[in-house]
Order: C-alpha cells, then structure tokens, then sequence
C-alpha cells in the first residue's frame, strides 16, 4: 500500500465535488488543481559572505524536505555590486506528494506560529490563478531551530495552480486549507 497525503486524498474525495458545485463544471479535468509550489529567499547579502547562500539552501532543504538549489544572478548591477553569475539566492520546487506534505505542515503548524496572526491576505493573486504569500521570518517553521539561526529572513511561496481565474484559485487555495481574511 502507497502513501497518499491528506490534502491529497481530501481534494479527491471533498475538494473537486464543492468545486464543480460552485462553478458548475461539465467535466472533471476542469477543476483547477495544485500543480507545484515554489519556495524562494533571495539573500541580498550573499555578495559580500558566500556562506549565507548555504545557511539558506540549508533552511530551504529542512522546511521542504527537498535539496533546494542557489540561484544566481543574470546580470551586472552596479549600485549592489552585482556580478553576473553570483549565487543571490536559493529556491527548491515541490510537487506531488512533498508538496501536499508542505502545504499540509504550512497550514496546520507554522502559520499558526505567526505572532497577531489574522489569516493572509487575498491580494497575492496574480490574474492567472497563481498566488504569492510572503513570510517575513523563517523561524516559524518547527523544522527551524531558532538557536542555530544566524540571520532572520523572509522567503517567498508561490502556488502555482490549473486554476484560469484568480476567484477559481481562491477557492481552490481556500478548500485545500489556506487562511484567507475575511473582508
């Protein structure tokens, strides 16, 4: 017997029958779904100390249980003293079941950790059913030990969805779990 997540199993069995409902949907294949979701920390300091780009690959890979990767730059910036080709950041995509995984611990564990917390913002939609959500402090992950932490910083999670319009999205985001406020 395999594995399958929670959110997974409950979008199959709850999630596309409220969907198809709400939007009246002739088919099954036309109800959006979670595709991947991207998770990415730029380290603007990384161009003077080259060990913050590990220490962020390093958080990336423990609070997605996947290798995350350093991203560099494409090009020269003067006023940052940027090279082209210098290690910036760090990002790891996740799909299938580590990403129903990191959305269900996202959900359940660490947004519930975030100080005078009243749901996030519905504004991050970017009118093709994608959502940005912005974390200004990694040490809301349990996966973060906050002794070993050199340097609070933010990252940025992108849910990248089937969906075609950001109401569809909202739904489906909204269904799986996510904390939207109420306006």
């Amino acid at each position: 017997m395999t594995y399958i997540p929670r959110l997974k199993e409950e979008y199959k069995n709850r999630i596309i029958g409220a969907l198809t409902e709400e939007f009246s949907y002739k088919n099954v294949m036309q109800v959006p779904k979670l595709q991947k979701i991207v998770i990415s920390k730029g380290v603007g300091a990384a161009v003077a100390d080259k060990k913050l780009i590990d220490y962020a690959v390093d958080e990336l890979t423990k609070i997605s249980g996947q290798h995350a990767i350093s991203t560099i730059s494409k090009k020269d910036v003067a006023a940052f003293k940027l090279r082209k080709g210098v290690p910036i950041g760090a990002k790891v995509t996740l799909r299938g079941v580590k990403m129903y995984e990191f959305l269900d611990r996202l959900v359940t564990a660490s947004l519930p950790r975030v100080r005078d917390f009243n749901g996030i913002k519905a504004n991050g939609f970017d009118g093709r059913g994608n959502y940005n959500l912005g974390i200004t402090e990694q040490i809301i992950y349990p996966e973060i030990d906050i002794d070993k932490v050199n340097k609070i910083g933010g990252m940025d999670i992108t849910f990248v969805t089937s969906a075609q319009t950001d109401k569809e999205a909202k739904s489906l985001l909204s269904e799986l779990g996510l904390p939207f406020k109420k306006n």
